[in-house]
């Protein structure tokens, strides 16, 4: 069974930085598509930052420059967020596919999301 799992959200003043990660296990395949999407109540949900199997990133315009997706060897993936603005705030959400679809949310495994809040 596939679980994917975020961790790292909180509370932080504007400007400052925050790591959130993402766990992928019990995934049949070596190699995968890991992306960070973000949602505000009454919002859909929006795509951030996706990094392939072969660890090529795509990127938001609103926060290219700001964050950065990474991955390790071990099912780990990250997203550095630095600058951050009081409009980042969002419940985060990582997700994971064999297939890339992007910034679009189709992706197959999602977590449960992780807060981050960003105070003006």
């Amino acid at each position: 069974q596939v679980r994917v799992a975020e961790s790292g959200g909180g509370s932080v003043q504007s400007g400052g930085s925050l790591r959130l990660s993402c766990t992928v296990s019990g995934y049949p395949y070596t190699s995968y598509v890991v992306a960070w999407f973000r949602q505000t109540p009454g919002s859909e949900r929006e795509g951030v930052a996706v990094i392939d199997a072969d660890g090529d990133t795509t990127y938001a315009a609103s926060v290219k420059g700001r964050f950065t997706v990474s991955k390790d060897n071990r099912h780990n993936a990250y997203l550095r967020m630095d600058r951050l603005k009081p409009e980042d705030t969002a419940m985060y959400f990582c997700a994971a596919d064999v297939f890339a679809y992007g910034l679009d949310p189709k992706y197959e495994y999602w977590g449960q999301g992780t807060q981050v809040t960003v105070s003006a």
